[in-house]
């Protein structure tokens, strides 16, 4: 297991306090418990207008607690590691199981199905960053934004983070594993026009290994060129067309799949996909895989949050939907197996097309790309979904101008089933990557 000196628990540490919770634990009366043990730490530096705004570093540490009384279950959490503080955390646990009602799906996962190896994913790249050096790379990124066009005429700011943590799970079947991660980013957002004819737009690189971040300069100018492409926008009149999504929002449509296709929504009855296992819900070209172990990856883990292996699958193959996203608990709530989903999704991909985004472009002919969303207007119990937008009206295959204070409308299933194309231009930014996303229509509103 790696070492570095900026941790202040060694690993091995991190699994004796696990071991010790175990312990006090059985020995208090719990029938079962589970534990997690993580420390973190790091830092983020924002300059803006080429003067330091912000400097903050974080440290934290956390041990979770969450012990069965038979079908009764208790949850209690500390930052103290302290003997007593972790002998009255599991007390505490204990007690909140007396009060809460019995629960026949309650329970650790089966312990046939617990990750017995934890393979090596490269997920931790340590970025031994200074204060200065962050400074000077945030610099850098402000700089190249305002150097990419003169019609820049403010900046939000230039961020570089770096943040490392690692962790211990374990519970009272025999398991206990944990790692050490990272993750860095570098983002900027720009303000280009003057008074009321000003525009804001971002962009921002992200990694667990910052040898493997765009380059500052290069975020800097994207921010900028998007900042300045949304200067004159327009409204346009309501009617139905084409949307396409711009890859990272695209990424939010493979969300709203996993939140609709998760067993939480699903046993409480609270998803328009109720009953979907098995049915065509996409296209037949569409293809969804899920792939927890690539090494480096955002979304990548060798086992969930109960503990439980995770393994490569096929979410929807041809366009048909395959399995769920469940937990041990939300499992056994649907009298299914679990997917190894307890805490989300891993590494989501949905297989690219052919089309670059100039192809989606051209394939749309006259409709909507979508570059921004506002607001949350999604239900999942019926599907509809309304949200703000901005982005750009596209005719001819072109866009024509920006526009701005609009509303997309539509329904999550029919929006699935209209997708027309994926496209390659891939943006890998968590645990969903995608393409661009065509979708052949919806309901475009001036705001």
């Amino acid at each position: 297991m790696p070492q570095t000196a900026a941790f202040s628990y060694p690993f091995a540490t991190l699994q004796q306090l696990a071991a010790d919770v175990l312990k006090h634990a059985q020995a208090k009366g719990a029938t079962a418990c589970e534990v997690d043990v993580s420390e973190g730490f790091g830092q983020a530096v924002t300059v803006r207008c080429d003067e330091v705004e912000t400097i903050e570093f974080n440290r934290d540490k956390g041990i979770g607690i969450t012990v069965y009384s038979g079908q009764r279950k208790g949850y209690a959490s500390t930052s103290d590691f302290s003997a007593q503080a972790l002998r009255d955390t599991v007390e505490a646990a204990l007690n909140i199981a007396r009060f809460t009602a019995e629960d026949d799906c309650a329970g650790l996962a089966d312990a046939e199905l617990m990750a017995k190896e934890c393979p090596e994913l490269d997920l931790y790249h340590p970025w031994s960053l200074s204060v200065e050096d962050a400074i000077a790379t945030a610099r850098r990124c402000e700089q190249a934004a305002y150097a990419a066009s003169p019609l820049i005429s403010n900046s939000d700011g230039a961020t570089v983070s770096t943040q490392q943590a690692h962790f211990v799970s374990a519970n009272s079947l025999g398991f206990m594993a944990g790692y050490p991660t990272s993750r860095h980013y570098i983002s900027c957002s720009m303000i280009a026009g003057e008074q009321d004819a000003m525009q804001r737009d971002d962009w921002y690189t992200t990694n667990r290994n910052a040898a493997l971040l765009d380059a500052a300069e290069q975020v800097g100018q994207i921010a900028a060129e998007r900042a300045v492409a949304r200067l004159g926008a327009r409204k346009i009149k309501t009617g139905e067309f084409p949307v396409l999504f711009e890859a990272p929002l695209a990424a939010g449509l493979l969300g709203s799949l996993v939140h609709a296709a998760s067993g939480g929504a699903l046993y409480r009855k609270a998803s328009f996909l109720q009953g979907a296992l098995g049915q065509q819900i996409m296209p037949s070209f569409v293809q969804i895989s899920e792939r927890p172990h690539i090494k480096g990856g955002l979304g990548s883990s060798a086992f969930d949050s109960d503990g439980v292996v995770t393994r490569d699958r096929e979410v929807v193959t041809d366009g048909v939907l395959q399995g769920y996203f469940l937990s041990a608990y939300t499992a056994r709530k649907l009298g299914m197996q679990t997917t190894g989903n307890a805490g989300g999704s891993h590494n989501l991909i949905i297989q690219p097309g052919d089309l670059d985004f100039q192809g989606l472009l051209a394939r749309m002919g006259r409709g909507l790309l979508v570059t921004e969303l506002l607001g949350h207007g999604i239900n999942y119990v019926t599907g509809d979904y309304s949200r703000g937008a901005a982005g750009f009206w596209v005719e001819n295959g072109k866009i024509a101008h920006p526009v701005e204070e609009i509303t997309i409308a539509g329904n999550l299933k029919n929006m699935l089933a209209g997708i027309t194309a994926v496209g390659r231009d891939v943006h890998i930014r968590g645990t969903k990557q995608t393409g661009s996303i065509l979708i052949d229509r919806m309901t475009v509103a001036a705001g």
